[in-house]
């Protein structure tokens, strides 16, 4: 269940609820298996929101009740986990199931799996296209997100070619905000964001896109701000089994769009990482064993 099957439905719906309806939306967007799993009431406080509210959702939604929507979710969990072998835990040291490593690094893994599923192998598929074709390339994040922008920009770099400049803008990065000034028509800013988002990067994505810039959006929902400034986003989760929000998704997603952005090149992409390897080695970046 990459979605939920309320997910189109939610998106279009998004911006005429009233806001503590739109929390709760946002929860079934996000949460899709919680939503199969939990009940109304958990659900509703894992959300910050009352059950009436819940209950209040699925009546805009057309249904009788939130057991409906519930009933709807847990089919399509069944549906995509029939067949799928259960994990079974490992008993170490007396303790039964798996350690918190195992946890989050199993939750990490199906995470990025799920990248590659046909509707998110699209939305990278169209993002690589717009990027393989633009005359400059921008990264722009900030706070957590700010080495996955400058990450991009690295491997990018390995293979542009041409005139064609890679630039990671920020705040904190080697270029400011300016150096999107003259940014317009023919350039691409990537953008990424996760919950809470930082308001200048939906600023500046905002007043790229009016400049004419292809804005492309790596975020955590279908209705974050973002996705509905990009002219192409991918959506990645950021939920953890952890205490705190995780970028590995995010990560993954960029070097998923750099490949797949690399094939699309004109240039050749292997020759070019392995010059600019050849180049830094020769400026003694690399650290080499004494002889």
């Amino acid at each position: 269940m990459e979605k939920g099957p309320l997910a189109e439905l939610l998106a279009e719906r998004f911006e005429t609820m009233p806001p503590q309806l739109r929390i709760a939306a946002r929860f079934v967007l996000d949460h899709p298996k919680d939503v199969a799993l939990m009940s109304m009431r958990e659900q509703a406080q894992q959300a910050g929101v009352s059950h009436s509210t819940m209950m209040r959702l699925a009546r805009w939604l057309g249904l009788e009740g939130y057991e409906d929507m519930r009933s709807l979710y847990a089919r399509a969990l069944r549906e995509t986990t029939a067949g799928l072998p259960a994990r079974q835990g490992i008993e170490r040291d007396g303790d039964v199931g798996f350690s918190t490593a195992g946890v989050v690094a199993d939750s990490l893994a199906a995470q990025i799996s799920s990248l590659g599923e046909y509707g998110n192998a699209m939305q990278f598929i169209a993002a690589a296209e717009l990027v393989a074709g633009s005359r400059n390339v921008f990264g722009l994040g900030l706070r957590s997100a700010y080495p996955v922008a400058s990450h991009f920009v690295d491997i990018m770099s390995f293979v542009a070619g041409g005139d064609r400049k890679v630039v990671l803008v920020g705040e904190t990065a080697g270029q400011g905000l300016e150096a999107l000034r003259h940014a317009g028509r023919g350039d691409v800013l990537l953008a990424i964001g996760m919950l809470p988002y930082e308001r200048t990067t939906i600023e500046v994505a905002r007043q790229s896109a009016r400049q004419g810039v292809g804005v492309v959006a790596i975020t955590d929902s279908s209705v974050s701000p973002l996705t509905r400034i990009a002219r192409e986003a991918i959506i990645v989760t950021s939920n953890s089994q952890s205490f705190f929000r995780s970028m590995v998704p995010a990560f993954a997603a960029v070097e998923i769009l750099a490949a797949l952005t690399a094939a699309r090149s004109e240039t050749n992409a292997v020759e070019r990482v392995k010059q600019s390897e050849e180049q830094l080695a020769a400026f003694g970046i690399y650290w080499k064993p004494p002889r």
